[in-house]
């Protein structure tokens, strides 16, 4: 396997800029995710380093080796599409050897390197099937099979799950993961799913409007978002995001709510109270906020509680089945620690991130 390295990259499709002055440094044997919302250069980022985009500036290496201008099949990269990209006349055997069998390489080494990743997938008694016959998941373990059989530098993955169920997705993630880890290989994975993200990567990078955003292990992002869009796009439910005035004695929201924040912010006349619904709770104590309740979602295991803060509203999640009602009058507390204060203009954080007080 080998390291990739983006290095100020840049990309643009006439006078609209795709990605701009990209750098992401990705170490052997990692998986990185590259997520953000639908059009900030995540996945032409991904054809870019395949070779598919002709870069505008900057400069792609892989195991140190500049391949900025090599064609796709000089960078030894393997890459995993969100629609399969299958042959369907040929059988699940003859689409994993074709890469090989276009490169005139010997068929008993074709044929071993087949029955390796069929092995690895198990996908032993499906060798023989055209892809017509297979099942969505056994068609995607099929593309990554083609992938693993040509012992590729990197694995380039292009949102290769939207196009499963959701029960079908939780397993193609340990599925995938498991793959990385027998292999031990350089995985690149674009994906619009956070939580896909969150469960399979080592870092994360986020990116928006053509720019990293925000990189990272996922928990740091989790913890400790530098901006108000890694805050709200990070995290399942997203983070509570409330408008409202930073002052001296404490935030106040637009609609009048007096909300506690961290020692040592300095006031801000137009800022945003982050806060995780896991981190506001009910209490019987009047020192509580005092806030209504909009909306009841039973989950199970756990409640999710929409209320309102004099014109605020936030979510609150329970890890109890909470019997309370829409309409109810609650009082609500934060946890000091897990507030975050950042710029409504800008979006940036304007509280010290703890590992900064550290």
């Amino acid at each position: 396997m080998a390291s990739v390295a983006i290095n100020h990259l840049r990309k643009s499709f006439g006078q609209t800029d795709v990605l701009q002055d990209v750098c992401v440094d990705v170490a052997d044997g990692e998986f990185v995710a590259l997520v953000g919302p639908s059009g900030c250069g995540k996945s032409t980022l991904l054809r870019s380093i395949a070779g598919l985009e002709r870069v505008s500036g900057g400069e792609i290496r892989i195991d140190g080796e500049d391949v900025t201008d090599l064609a796709p099949r000089d960078r030894d990269i393997a890459m995993v599409f969100q629609n399969y990209a299958l042959y369907p006349h040929m059988t699940v055997r003859e689409n994993m050897g074709f890469s090989m069998k276009l490169r005139r390489e010997p068929l008993a080494k074709i044929e071993r390197e087949v029955m390796r990743a069929a092995d690895i997938l198990g996908l032993d008694e499906l060798l023989d099937r055209k892809p017509r016959q297979l099942s969505g998941g056994q068609r995607q373990r099929v593309a990554m099979g083609r992938a693993i059989v040509r012992n590729p530098k990197v694995f380039l993955f292009d949102e290769p799950l939207s196009n499963l169920d959701a029960q079908l997705r939780v397993q193609m993630r340990t599925e995938i993961r498991k793959l990385q880890r027998t292999l031990n290989a350089t995985v690149i994975y674009v994906t619009h799913d956070q939580i896909e993200a969150m469960t399979m990567a080592d870092r994360i990078v986020v990116m928006r409007g053509g720019v990293v955003e925000q990189q990272g292990a996922p928990l740091d992002l989790f913890d400790e978002p530098k901006t108000s869009f890694v805050a709200g796009f990070i995290g399942s439910p997203s983070m509570n995001l409330l408008p409202g005035r930073l002052l001296t004695e404490g935030f106040t929201t637009y609609g009048g709510a007096k909300l506690p924040v961290p020692p040592g912010v300095t006031p801000k006349e137009d800022a945003l109270y982050g806060i995780r619904p896991e981190a506001l709770s009910l209490t019987s104590d009047d020192s509580g906020i005092a806030a209504q309740v909009v909306l009841v979602e039973p989950l199970g295991s756990e409640t999710l509680l929409v209320v309102d803060f004099g014109g605020a509203e936030a979510q609150i999640l329970l890890r109890f089945r909470a019997k309370v009602k829409p309409g109810e009058r609650v009082r609500v507390i934060a946890d000091l620690n897990a507030i975050h204060i950042f710029d409504a203009q800008n979006g940036r954080r304007l509280n010290p991130m703890r590992s900064e007080q550290q």
